[in-house]
């Protein structure tokens, strides 16, 4: 994560929950798409490695294979529910 994301890092779906509504949001629905994403990841891997020669003319070999790894390792981690990743629908309360 350090090579694509520094500091980023994926918050539980309660502490955003508690946080918008500490916000003064109302959660309206909150969903898993953690198998939906795993599925965009290995497209995006497919993608990048059947268009590999634009991406190496768009950017370092290094970063091109940093990036597919770490797209694949993800797919892996959702895939495995190591990770996950929700859709929140919030609106602002008057």
């Amino acid at each position: 994560d350090a090579y694509v994301f520094p500091d980023g890092e994926l918050a539980p779906v309660g502490t955003t929950v508690t946080q918008l509504e500490r916000a003064g949001f109302e959660v309206r629905d909150v969903e898993s798409i953690r198998e939906h994403y795993a599925l965009t990841l290995r497209r995006w891997v497919a993608n990048l490695e059947s268009d590999w020669a634009t991406a190496l003319r768009l950017v370092s070999p290094g970063r091109a294979r940093v990036w597919r790894l770490y797209m694949a390792a993800s797919a892996l981690s959702f895939e495995r529910n190591r990770i996950g990743v929700n859709q929140v629908l919030a609106v602002k309360t008057p």
